[in-house]
């Protein structure tokens, strides 16, 4: 049976945060919106804005700044709190900071009996999903992180641009740790039901040497725009508002997210980046890929990495 209304909790209305609840409104995908922050000024503000565009918005949606007893009853809670990437920072310099951050997180969430999915944005996101689900004990299946969703997004998007073609027709993933060590899988890319290395073949004007830049220039996407413009939230904004729709509504989609792994990939207890089927009850199973030599070790290093960095938590 269907519940009358959806509820998501946000925790964290910081830049990601707020533009992620400004996707959520616009596109009507929740019932009830509720914004949590240890700044509770910031909450009620970014409430109070949201809330004078209803006049305005598909359908209407009930938006106030909360407190932690409003997780009981909430279908998703989204986590954007942290502390941001600065220029010269790497994604995993922030895992110290912010594992004090979920800590309390955790406790609060727990405290309130919450029986929905947790979803983690915070970077570094497969640590700190890790680091959520062992603060939790929420089973795994419903503790995600946004993985390499934005990755994956950023990777079609420019794809879309190189060929000529509708990134919504792009089909390639991005998996591994979201941050330095991530890889593209080629050998599963395709536009259409295209292998993307036959366009390549096919094309005079097209190269493998091409694809080496357009991945290189996903990886060090959020780089180039901390150095503009100090941070990045709409791209995440955007993915945590389709993850989170396809969850609400139980959709059986495939989105690049971190998960847990136990054997899959030759990896155990870790979260990383892989695809997986998401619904109502959160990961509902992942997919296997059949990497080529090249791609398994570029994961296993991923994965290493993100081992290496993890070593002096939990």
């Amino acid at each position: 049976m269907k519940k009358e209304t959806n509820r998501v909790v946000l925790i964290g209305t910081g830049f990601v945060g707020a533009s992620y609840a400004f996707a959520l409104l616009n596109q009507s995908i929740a019932d009830e919106l509720v914004l949590l922050d240890v700044n509770m000024h910031k909450a009620r503000g970014e409430a109070m804005d949201l809330n004078h565009g209803l006049p305005y918005t598909v359908s209407p949606t009930k938006i106030w700044a909360g407190t932690y007893a409003d997780c009981q009853n909430a279908d998703v809670i989204v986590i954007t709190a942290g502390v941001n990437q600065k220029p010269g920072e790497t994604r995993l310099d922030l895992i110290e900071k912010n594992e004090e951050i979920f800590r309390e997180i955790m406790h609060n969430i727990v405290s309130n009996e919450f029986g929905g999915v947790l979803v983690v944005a915070t970077n570094p996101v497969d640590i700190m999903t890790y680091i959520a689900w062992k603060y939790s004990n929420l089973p795994k299946q419903r503790v995600i992180g946004s993985g390499t969703t934005l990755d994956t997004a950023r990777l079609r998007y420019m794809l879309g641009e190189y060929f000529a073609v509708d990134s919504r027709n792009v089909h390639a993933y991005i998996i591994g740790e979201h941050g330095d060590t991530e890889l593209p899988v080629w050998s599963h890319a395709t536009i259409g039901a295209r292998p993307i290395l036959s366009w390549i073949k096919q094309n005079p004007a097209a190269s493998e040497h091409d694809l080496d830049r357009i991945f290189e220039s996903v990886r060090d996407a959020a780089y180039e725009m901390i150095a503009c413009k100090s941070a990045t939230y709409y791209g995440i904004a955007m993915s945590l508002a389709r993850l989170t729709k396809a969850i609400l509504n139980n959709e059986n989609a495939v989105f690049t997210v971190s998960v847990y792994l136990d054997g899959m990939y030759s990896q155990k207890d870790i979260y990383i980046g892989v695809p997986a089927i998401v619904n109502r009850s959160g990961i509902r199973e992942l997919i296997p890929l059949d990497l080529n030599v090249k791609e398994q070790k570029m994961f296993t290093h991923s994965a290493q990495v993100l081992r290496q960095a993890m070593q002096h938590i939990i």
